[in-house]
């Protein structure tokens, strides 16, 4: 099984992440920011390609393959259900990776955790981020591109304590595995 969240920053991702993987037995959160850390330190702005030089690593190639290479290294080396934290709104990035992921394992349970821009200021904050930064500039970007039917099931957490949402994975993925 692999249970990808998806939101904005600051939409409560890893935090349901770190929650939720306890609860499901031979589970590992597995983070491809990680790997756009690592490729932005590798990759230098003069090896990228030229549509690769901009402030988002998801924009880089690699990124997105890498991310579905490496689930599937995790899951055939260590056999765990995956728990995958990730802001993506770009549609051939999440395309990509969300049909790489249901190859891997067609339990693929997808959530998108929303909230309003003004929660997701608030969160930005409280967690410290710059008001006018890279992560408030994203906020906005996210809050518009994730309404549609790709990102199919939506969490509205404004109200929500991330017990909350954990909660209502566990239930959801539950009564909807195959």
């Amino acid at each position: 099984m692999i249970v990808m969240i998806n939101g904005a920053f600051g939409s409560g991702k890893t935090s349901a992440a770190t929650k939720l993987q306890p609860r499901i037995p031979n589970s590992m959160i597995y983070d491809p920011e990680e790997i756009g850390y690592m490729l932005r330190n590798v990759i230098v702005d003069d090896v990228k390609m030229e549509v690769e030089k901009t402030d988002d690593f998801q924009d880089m190639e690699l990124w997105k393959v890498l991310t579905v290479k490496v689930a599937r290294d995790i899951r055939q080396k260590y056999n765990k259900h995956l728990i995958i934290p990730m802001t993506i709104y770009k549609s051939e990035q999440f395309d990509y990776i969300h049909r790489g992921l249901k190859e891997l394992d067609v339990d693929l349970f997808h959530f998108t955790l929303m909230t309003s821009i003004e929660t997701l200021h608030e969160r930005l904050l409280k967690r410290g981020d710059e008001p006018g930064g890279w992560t408030f500039k994203q906020a906005v970007k996210c809050a518009e591109a994730f309404h549609g039917a790709r990102f199919e099931e939506y969490i509205q957490t404004d109200d929500l304590t991330t017990d909350d949402v954990v909660d209502y994975i566990i239930s959801n993925v539950m009564s909807n595995r195959n």
